[in-house]
Order: structure tokens, then C-alpha cells, then sequence
């Protein structure tokens, strides 16, 4: 009979030691969180919500990313959303890393079997306590989105369109939420 592992408090440093065998490693409050490769239904669904941002974002100088890369808020806090945005660099540079400006606009998480509870709870309440203006759960299941603001207690569901506003200048994207998910199915 194994022994129990004794309690690691995980750090996003040590991130870095893990192998690259294919999965996601990620950190909240010391907590390792694993994610096997996801299907290819989600990854549809995530270039399928990435061509939609994409022109939007680089009409209003939006920063537009996509797994795997690192948003690390603290020592203590590294994540991985599916796609997420972030404010250019004052000069309207890109920035070369999260920390560059630490400030997410959007991050989108579509949601798998594996990733379900981590999605609504665990990452829910790290980008609201983060401020992080917009959180979207994609849910291919209901063909729904759940729209998290930074201080709300309960999603908006969205099943028509979802609108993303960053930069106030602008009018905001409005999403077909049916038609997204048309596109992500190949109907």
C-alpha cells in the first residue's frame, strides 16, 4: 500500500518543473490544478470563439491570447484560460508577457467534464477576486454561455448573443450565440 503525499502548498515556480507530457498545470492559492489535452470539440469551440474576438480586438487595440500561455497574478496564482485579452502597452505595443500589465479584460474558459468545478468555482472566484471585468464559461453541452462579471454573485446566461465592450470608445462585439455554435458543430 502507497503512502500519502504529504500536502504540497504549490507555488507558480514551481510550475516550471513539471513535465511537458501534454496536460495543463496550474496554480490557485497553492493549489495544483491538472487538466488532460482537451477534446477537439473544445478546441473548435475555442478557435471558433477566437475568430470572432480576434478582428474586434485589433480594431480596438486589444491584446487577443490563446492556451497554452501563462497569466501568473502572484506567486501563488498561474492560469491558463482557453483565450483571454489584455490592455496593450501604453506605447500600443504588445506586451511580451501577463506581467507586462498584469490586467486581464476578458478570459475565457470553455468548459470540458475534466474542468467543470475548477471553471465555475475555483477560476470564477480567482478572476473575481482578480477584478477581471469580463469571465466566460462556454458550456458546448447547453449551448449556452455563462457571463461573469467582476462583482457579480450569480452569471448572466446567455443563450441569444453576448456583447464584450473593453474600451468604452467603441461600440461593443455582439455575438450569435446560435451561429457560434453552429459554426463550432459544422451545422
Amino acid at each position: 500500500m502507497g503512502m500519502p503525499l504529504p500536502h504540497t502548498e504549490w507555488t507558480a515556480d514551481m510550475l516550471n518543473d513539471l513535465p511537458e507530457d501534454g496536460q495543463r498545470y496550474e496554480v490557485i492559492d497553492g493549489e495544483l490544478l491538472v487538466t488532460p489535452t482537451p477534446a477537439d470539440l473544445h478546441q473548435h469551440a475555442v478557435g471558433e470563439m477566437h475568430a470572432l474576438l480576434l478582428p474586434f480586438a485589433k480594431k480596438i487595440g486589444v491584446n487577443l491570447l490563446l492556451a497554452p500561455s501563462a497569466v501568473r497574478f502572484s506567486g501563488r496564482r498561474e492560469v491558463q484560460p482557453d483565450l483571454y485579452a489584455t490592455p496593450r502597452m501604453p506605447d500600443g505595443r504588445r506586451p511580451a508577457r501577463f506581467s507586462d500589465t498584469g490586467v486581464l479584460l476578458l478570459a475565457v474558459e470553455v468548459r470540458s467534464p475534466s474542468t467543470r468545478h475548477t471553471d465555475r468555482y475555483n477560476k470564477r472566484a480567482l478572476y473575481q477576486d482578480e477584478n477581471v471585468p469580463d469571465y466566460w464559461i462556454v458550456d458546448t453541452d447547453s449551448r449556452t454561455v455563462e457571463h461573469w462579471m467582476a462583482f457579480a454573485t450569480e452569471p448572466r446566461i446567455q443563450t441569444h448573443t453576448i456583447e464584450w465592450l473593453p474600451v468604452t470608445q467603441h461600440a461593443p462585439l455582439v455575438i450569435d450565440i446560435a451561429q457560434y455554435f453552429r459554426d463550432v458543430f459544422g451545422e
